[in-house]
């Protein structure tokens, strides 16, 4: 492709006379093979820019940068203001513009997302579409899973991943929008058709430094959406919906909105509730995950499902054969008297969900196992211990993935929170014998949650990844017990 086209689009500056044909694009210097581009981006770490000698080196024929002064040591300039949004302009020109060719479903907000795009996806195979995936468990194109480094992906992946998909006959994709994704325009210049909002709730301060920061970079996906499926019960919600200015379909439980859940009634085996529209209909809801939070992930679902013009009785025929997901309120065959329940609880709105949820059908005590990330927002922490050690029964912190940071020192600004209740918790750093702790000591009746790990099958340990399945880890321990 010649420069020229390559870079159509992209506000920046460069000789024409230099245009020639590109065979590549790369922003990791490593990867540069002869006739390549290479984007300089700027990350948290690293500076894209120190690299230009390495990319010349291997044959990068021109360089496109931020920098006013910097050498590209001989190889063509290209010079602009913001290489991450040239980047993503870049990706869908390479590509030929595949997301002009498909219907693509953005879904944003703290939690809820994944179970969201989950449900959103069955609904729309029930209906006979063929559909992408895209989020925190992994890629899909059709039952095709492909593993996945981040929620959403960089924008020149995610610019191949849609060719990927348009190549393969995909109508609709449905994608998790993090805020980091919004925030460094891996999203920029996609053409969502409908954007849907889940809730905001403390997470990912180490990145965004203030909630008004982290409610901005949401708010970017509702400029970029032909229609937007907002939860009005989140006051972030409501500020969203007040200032979209694309048409907007809100749902609740608490206030007046265009759907809302009526008589909820929940269990161990799932929700049921009623969906009332704003126009009369009723809609019979059921969905086989225990919870309240349950409910708002099937309105979200259902409604923009609805938006997208899927006949009601597809939608609501779908729900009540849909499946989980992954390590969300995901209930382990364990052969004992008590409940291990995993869940990818990781914030304080979500540990405080999946405790609430429990209590509403367990006999017994609700013993909590959670710990919190490390080199990640510290100051949500004692929130969580405070969330814990109020709802739970008793409770045990442990690590999660401490990555770089000292785990002991994690566990005592959880334990500042969990001291302002009465609940009595344990503190055991090795998350494997935390388990063990809860799997000997629970009583007929309880329930465990093992919050935090989800669908994650790793520790990050230092730097170091280590193979950690908290299913396998319960089956290991459970056998062992048997034949003790």
């Amino acid at each position: 492709m010649l420069l020229s086209q390559l870079l159509c689009g992209v506000d920046a500056e460069w000789q024409v006379e230099d245009d020639r044909e590109i065979s590549g694009v790369a922003y990791d210097s490593r990867c540069v093979q002869p006739g390549w581009l290479f984007v300089c981006i700027k990350g948290f770490q690293t500076d894209g820019h120190q690299y230009i000698p390495n990319a010349v080196a291997q044959g990068a024929a021109a360089v496109l940068v931020e920098e006013d002064g910097a050498d590209v040591c001989g190889a063509v300039k290209i010079q602009t203001q913001d290489a991450r949004k040239a980047l993503a302009i870049i990706g869908a020109n390479w590509y030929g513009h595949p997301a002009k060719s498909l219907e693509i479903i953005g879904v944003t907000g703290t939690n809820g997302k994944t179970t969201v795009t989950s449900l959103m996806k069955q609904i729309l195979e029930f209906d006979g579409k063929t559909v992408g995936l895209i989020g925190t468990n992994g890629n899909m194109i059709g039952d095709e899973f492909l593993p996945s480094e981040r929620t959403t992906p960089e924008s020149f992946e995610l610019q191949g991943l849609f060719r990927r998909m348009a190549d393969r006959g995909v109508q609709y994709v449905v994608m998790e929008v993090s805020s980091h994704s919004l925030a460094l325009s891996r999203v920029h210049g996609i053409p969502f058709a409908l954007g849907v909002f889940t809730n905001l709730t403390q997470d990912h301060l180490d990145f965004h430094q203030t909630m008004e920061n982290y409610l901005a970079a949401k708010k970017q996906l509702f400029t970029m959406c032909r229609e937007a499926v907002i939860n009005l019960d989140d006051p972030a919600g409501e500020e969203i919906a007040g200032e979209a200015a694309c048409r907007t379909v809100t749902y609740s439980i608490e206030k007046e909105s265009d759907y809302r859940a009526e008589n909820i009634r929940i269990s161990a085996r799932g929700v049921l509730f009623d969906l009332v529209s704003k126009s009369g209909s009723t809609y019979a809801v059921r969905l086989g995950i225990p919870g309240r939070f349950s409910a708002y992930n099937a309105m979200a679902a259902a409604v923009a499902c609805l938006s997208l013009g899927i006949p009601a009785e597809k939608v609501f025929d779908a729900l009540v054969v849909a499946k989980g997901v992954k390590g969300r309120a995901e209930t382990l065959y364990t052969n004992t008297d008590y409940t291990v329940m995993i869940d990818y609880a990781h914030t304080p709105d979500g540990l405080e969900n999946i405790i609430q949820t429990v209590r509403e059908f367990v006999q017994g005590r609700i013993i909590t196992l959670f710990g919190c990330g490390g080199d990640r927002d510290a100051t949500k922490r004692p929130v969580m211990g405070e969330i814990a050690g109020r709802l739970s029964d008793y409770c045990i912190i442990t690590s999660d993935n401490p990555r770089t940071e000292d785990p002991m020192e994690i566990i005592r600004q959880i334990e500042s929170g969990i001291r302002k209740t009465n609940c009595n918790y344990k503190t055991i750093e090795n998350r494997r014998e935390a388990i063990r702790y809860a799997l000997t000591t629970a009583q007929k009746g309880d329930c465990i949650i093992l919050a935090g790990k989800g669908h994650e099958t790793y520790q990050i340990i230092g730097k170091e990844k280590r193979h950690f399945d908290e299913r396998e880890v319960v089956k290991e321990i459970l056998e062992g017990m048997v034949t003790e």
